[in-house]
């Protein structure tokens, strides 16, 4: 095996969390070259993975609404790029018309992807010269690992290992005068999917008091009007200017915990090693949380909204130690040593109380 393609093409989340199979692939295949296809909206993700060999930004949004040549050239370039190699195999681990058709137009004779009932779009099925079945019995990222891991005949042992690097910005996203930063991604593009301001508006003011610098990004004008909500009532809060993606990813890699609900940067934070709760509403934590033991957990069941105190504890989880004789497993990126912005000189969290350190208070179960 000299050559893969793996295809995933959308959304951030999503892309993000795909990262993983690239360090099995050079693990079950030592010296194979990984190339990754992807919407030109989400490559750089793709790019901050130092283990992707080449990123390929497929234009699909031209590809409906071509009209200039500008857009007829850019295409040909594209497929171009995808011939420019013979891949060994091509994963589609997407299963939508416009992954397929990127699988299709490489020059490789071996295409996998999922069987027809389990495709994002049926149709899809034309590209592929064979297919691989998703894992039932894990959550959907680990399942994309089981999967291609079956299709190629290795194990997915081990955490995640996500090997992203952020590009350093010029100069810091965030003045936080040496407080450690709290970013809340409040913001999600479905009204199922939020949170209720008043439940942010308590979280805000209790990180506030453990000493945090909390901030709070946004997207569009809705989103900020909502930021700007939560800031009114928690002025030691602040919004945020405008960010790039990569702004954003700059911000995280600065902080030192990150809450939000069920949304591409929260699974960033995540992946980059960062204490983190994320927040389900509508979506199921079991199939897409993440869980890595006393630094990342997920809450919710999908069908009804967590109570502030239950995030309360969780943010007091991600920020204690392990029990005596315990191990808190490190999955994502992380670091070498297992610390964390906010860790006391020893890597273990600081006092309770201080900022980055334990629970402040207990919090019953509920």
């Amino acid at each position: 095996m000299k050559r893969i393609l793996v295809v995933k093409v959308t959304s951030l989340g999503d892309v993000i969390q795909a990262q993983s199979v690239v360090a099995d692939l050079k693990r079950a295949f030592p010296g194979v070259a990984v190339d990754w296809a992807c919407d030109e909206a989400h490559a750089e993700v793709a790019r901050w993975n130092q283990s992707v060999d080449r990123v390929l930004c497929a234009p699909l949004r031209r590809f409906k609404k071509a009209r200039r040549w500008a857009d007829f050239k850019a295409i040909a370039v594209s497929i171009a790029e995808l011939r420019a190699y013979r891949y060994d195999v091509v994963l589609d681990i997407h299963g939508v018309y416009k992954s397929a058709i990127i699988a299709f137009l490489t020059r490789s004779k071996a295409r996998l992807g999922y069987h027809s009932k389990n495709l994002g779009e049926q149709g899809a099925a034309f590209a592929y010269t064979g297919r691989f079945v998703p894992r039932r019995d894990v959550n959907a990222w680990q399942g994309m690992r089981d999967t291609v891991a079956d299709a190629l005949g290795y194990k997915a042992e081990g955490p995640a290992v996500y090997n992203l690097r952020i590009p350093p910005a010029a100069q810091p996203v965030v003045d936080s005068g040496g407080k450690p930063i709290a970013v809340l991604f409040h913001a999600t593009s479905k009204d199922d999917k939020k949170w209720p301001i008043a439940h942010w508006v308590a979280v805000a003011a209790e990180l506030v008091q453990r000493g945090f610098d909390v901030v709070l990004p946004w997207g569009s004008d809705s989103e900020r009007n909502e930021a700007q909500q939560i800031v009114e009532q928690v002025p030691q809060a602040r919004v945020l200017p405008p960010l790039s993606v990569t702004g954003v990813a700059q911000l995280i890699d600065a902080s030192s915990f990150v809450i939000g609900v069920d949304t591409g940067f929260v699974h960033l934070a995540h992946a980059l090693g960062k204490r983190t709760v994320m927040i389900f509403i509508a979506t199921s934590p079991t199939h897409f949380g993440n869980e890595a033991p006393y630094r990342s957990t997920s809450i919710g069941d999908g069908h009804s909204v967590p109570p502030v105190e239950r995030a309360i504890e969780a943010i007091d989880y991600v920020h204690s130690s392990p029990p005596a004789g315990g191990e808190g497993e490190q999955s994502g990126q992380g670091n070498a040593s297992g610390k964390q912005p906010g860790d006391s000189p020893s890597g273990h969290p600081g006092e309770p109380g201080q900022p980055g350190g334990g629970p402040v208070r207990p919090v019953a179960a509920t």
